[in-house]
């Protein structure tokens, strides 16, 4: 039997007071929440509204004015092991002749059997086969799915995915929602994930934090989403909360 996502009020991630500024733009401003133990949550938010440079943040990746990052209650940097991180635009030459199979070879661990790569591309649905492929060759949709899998092989507590909905289909949004809640329940991982589609991220998640460079809400969806907030996030901007 799967296990169940250990839902605490212990915080995988707490945020207190954080501010980040570029030169004299100040960019995030004093914004706090927590995302407790076992949570799917997401950031939302209009571009420039300071969701990448929080997730850099929530990463390690910059210096901040003021405030903290903790993770399990432990200073970021202490804990940083923990996260994984899947982006949403993919450094790397894919014209580059690599095989799927030797690609996620470079990722995995020495203590671990080559197995290991073929039950990670299942847990993602995808099967084996697609191991022999160029690199260059998948649709965008099973690189992600590459990149979540190679994720995987350090078993993290918490996993970062930016914008995994982004360009794909009805089908692929329903096998992304299968895969991120068999990762948040089966590896009993807290999820967060950054989006600027709202309809994906109602259907997915028990957290939605709002930012536009202050925090607007953090809340369960049906809290959080609603026309009131929605427009204080998006204020000016269209809104990309479109139906499939």
């Amino acid at each position: 039997m799967p296990k169940q996502s250990r839902k605490t009020n212990k915080a995988a991630i707490d945020v207190h007071h954080l501010s980040v500024s570029y030169g004299e733009n100040k960019v995030l401003d004093n914004i706090s929440f927590q995302i407790p133990v076992g949570n799917v949550a997401a950031i939302i938010g209009p571009n420039g509204s300071g969701k990448t440079t929080l997730l850099k943040a929530i990463l390690g990746l910059i210096d901040v004015d003021q405030g903290s990052i903790s993770v399990f209650g432990n200073k970021l940097k202490k804990q940083r092991d923990l996260i994984g991180y899947v982006p949403q635009k993919f450094e790397f030459d894919l014209n580059f002749p690599i095989t799927v199979e030797e690609f996620m070879g470079l990722a995995r661990k020495k203590n671990q059997p080559a197995l290991v790569i073929e039950e990670k591309i299942k847990e993602v649905g995808l099967t084996p086969m697609i191991l022999q492929k160029q690199l260059g060759e998948l649709s965008g949709g099973q690189l992600q799915r590459i990149l979540i899998a190679e994720a995987l092989f350090n078993e993290p507590k918490i996993l970062i995915l930016d914008e995994p909905a982004a360009g794909i289909d009805i089908a692929g949004e329903k096998m992304f929602h299968d895969i991120i809640d068999h990762i948040n329940k089966d590896h009993d991982t807290t999820v967060l994930i950054v989006s600027h589609d709202m309809a994906f991220v109602s259907k997915v998640v028990d957290q939605v934090i709002c930012i536009n460079k202050t925090l607007i809400c953090s809340d369960a969806p049906k809290i959080a989403m609603t026309e009131k907030n929605l427009k204080k996030v998006f204020e000016d901007v269209n809104l990309s909360h479109h139906e499939h």
